[in-house]
């Protein structure tokens, strides 16, 4: 098991990422690129980065202050976190998540991601490839 956000961690999800083509593909139709960030609301840093050209990731791992700037920066508490790990999110849940404030932006519009289906459906898709990872809670 990989200790959630830690460089091996963030590896498997770069391996489901591409191996799934309902996210990988779909976003390289629309030449998605982007640095994400993951982390955690109460900490000022991230825990990992994941970088995305043409909707391909290239490279994963534990984010360091070297690392580009984000143009998503996913925050919620661990256990939002596991819980999303364990069982998944769908579209509802993560528009629960975000209303609510579970699920917090530092970078990145959700609002304008979400009323555009080429993006939003891969986006949750790419949560749901959460569970497919053996996850410690933090290392």
């Amino acid at each position: 098991m990989a200790a959630l956000f830690s460089a091996e961690w963030m590896n498997h999800l770069k391996d489901a990422w591409n191996a799934e083509p309902e996210v990988k593909d779909k976003l390289a139709e629309i030449d998605f690129n982007s640095v994400i960030y993951c982390g955690f609301k109460n900490e000022e840093n991230p825990r990992g980065v994941f970088v995305v050209e043409k909707g391909e990731c290239v490279r994963a791992g534990a984010w360091s202050e070297t690392d580009p700037p984000a143009n998503w920066d996913m925050r919620a508490d661990l256990k939002d976190w596991l819980k999303w790990v364990e069982k998944g999110i769908g579209m509802a849940g993560m528009g629960t998540a975000f209303m609510t404030g579970k699920l917090k932006f530092k970078e990145g519009d959700y609002k304008a991601m979400l009323k555009d289906p080429r993006m939003a459906n891969p986006f949750v898709k790419s949560f749901g490839l959460m569970q497919q990872i053996p996850t410690d809670e933090l290392g």
